[in-house]
């Protein structure tokens, strides 16, 4: 029997397949010649989230958890005895286990508020609103120096160049606010990873953080530059928009799949619609005198860090999903790296103290920070021990506190606990693995359902570790 169809069959056959073919090129073409899709647009969340968005207030260079948070009265009791303290920084320098100089803490520390939470002298308004916060006082992570740890904190990886979390979350969830990016970063440090920290890594480029401003210089200059053009009416702007529209998109229908240029492409979008919104946010002027100085706005110490609080709290409230927040240097020479001299602390908690007390006052006011995960926290903490029998502390990744407030973990709380030094974290101990993935549970997202095929294989955020940290959840 032949099969072999007739060749007048054929050539029929062949003749609507390339009128479809042609028809469906066709509207492929005029789908890719169309606007975009926004990737950045807001997704559900796989669950049910207890935040909305996140502000995270980074310390840079460590500050210290025995003279913060971590009130050890041990310290006080054996202050200048010397004691063995194994450290793995010491011991990859000697290979062998010193004794150090125990090293009290310079300030003092009461109890505040209906939890009895400690805080020392060095945070009195802070310490107004513990029973809003929750303390994770058995932290730990990966990396022994600032580099490593620094990036550790914002990748997940020390070694390996990864998407920042706040990227993470910008891939997971978008943002609220076509207007505005996703994810802010102000006054970011060059030093310590620099733009890593904030980078988008083998995520589509248009997840990366947007830097406004760089450490090491006034607040007031935190500004998206050249966002406007007084040379050209907005007229002629928008029809010179259109036209690199067109032009954008017939480039786009000639390179299909090209993640590159569509991320460059929805940037311009992205671009014209910020020329709006952006200057009228990041312009304070307009807050009342009250709010400024609920921030400490106005004070010389606490001026710059303040403007930064409440530029994040503006974001926020505008639908920008991850703000951070950054006290660091333009450098390799964290604030809050007192090797030597640990009475340098006292500036910085003077510096920082009011501003996050405000931003903690005003999103509550504000019925914020019911959906608003507030995060503060440096890369790790630092020894008990006074470093090489000085007067400043050694770098200490094994056991430190960070403190949340808001989108739904528990106030008034205190989690996990160090030694009786303050040394290493011994009960409810929290990894910086851990804590990223009850970050992203706190945002509706599984940490192990959020991935990306990269190089043949599903990344994620928490790579292979990480286990949600369920008592500090409300």
């Amino acid at each position: 029997m032949n099969l072999m169809p007739s060749r007048r069959k054929a050539l029929q056959s062949i003749g609507c397949g390339f009128g479809m073919l042609a028809a469906s090129a066709l509207a492929q073409r005029e789908a890719r010649a169309a606007k975009p899709a926004n990737p950045l647009a807001a997704k559900l969340p796989p669950f049910a989230a207890r935040a909305k968005r996140v502000i995270f207030v980074f310390m840079q260079g460590g500050p210290s958890q025995v003279d913060t948070f971590d009130y050890k009265a041990k310290l006080r009791q054996l202050d200048g005895e010397m004691q063995t303290f194994d450290d793995a920084r010491v011991l990859a320098k000697t290979k062998e286990i010193k004794q150090h100089r125990v090293f009290e803490s310079p300030w003092k520390f009461k109890r505040y508020g209906e939890c009895g939470q400690y805080v020392s002298e060095l945070f009195p308004h802070i310490a107004e609103h513990v029973d809003d916060l929750c303390f994770l006082k058995g932290m730990h992570t990966d990396g022994v120096a600032h580099g490593p740890a620094t990036l550790f904190l914002h990748t997940g990886s020390i070694n390996l160049v990864r998407p920042s979390v706040g990227s993470w979350v910008l891939y997971g969830l978008g943002t609220e606010n076509d207007n505005l990016p996703g994810f802010v970063t102000l006054q970011p440090s060059m030093g310590n990873g620099g733009p890593r920290n904030y980078n988008n890594a083998f995520l589509p480029a248009i997840y990366q953080g947007t830097a406004v401003g760089r450490a090491g210089t006034p607040a007031t200059s935190a500004q998206i530059r050249n966002l406007r053009n007084e040379l050209v009416t907005q007229q002629d702007q928008l029809k010179q928009f259109q036209a690199l529209r067109e032009f954008n998109a017939a480039q786009l229908a000639d390179r299909p799949g090209d993640q590159e240029l569509e991320a460059v492409i929805n940037s311009y979008e992205l671009a014209w619609r910020m020329q709006k919104s952006v200057p009228d946010i990041l312009d304070l002027a307009g807050e009342p005198e009250h709010i400024q100085r609920m921030y400490g706005i106005g004070n010389q110490a606490t001026e710059d860090f303040g403007r930064q609080c409440l530029m994040a709290r503006r974001l926020c409230e505008a639908g920008v999903r991850y703000v951070q927040v950054n006290y660091s240097d333009n450098g390799n020479n964290p604030r809050w790296d007192q090797h030597s001299n640990l009475e340098k602390h006292a500036d910085h908690a003077l510096a920082t103290d009011q501003p996050v007390a405000g931003l903690l006052a005003d999103l509550k006011q504000r019925g914020l920070l019911e959906d608003t995960l507030v995060w503060w926290g440096g890369e790790f903490g630092r020894t008990p021990y006074a470093q090489a029998n000085g007067t400043g502390r050694d770098h200490n990744p094994y056991g430190f506190t960070m403190f949340l407030a808001g989108g739904g973990v528990k106030s008034g709380f205190s989690y996990g606990e160090t030694d009786e030094f303050g040394h290493h974290a011994i009960t409810g101990k929290v990894h910086m693995h851990d804590w990223h993935a009850t970050l992203l549970h706190l945002m509706g997202i599984d940490h192990e359902e959020l991935t990306f095929m990269h190089d043949g294989r599903p990344f994620r955020l928490t790579d292979v570790h990480g286990e949600i940290v369920r008592e500090i959840l409300a």
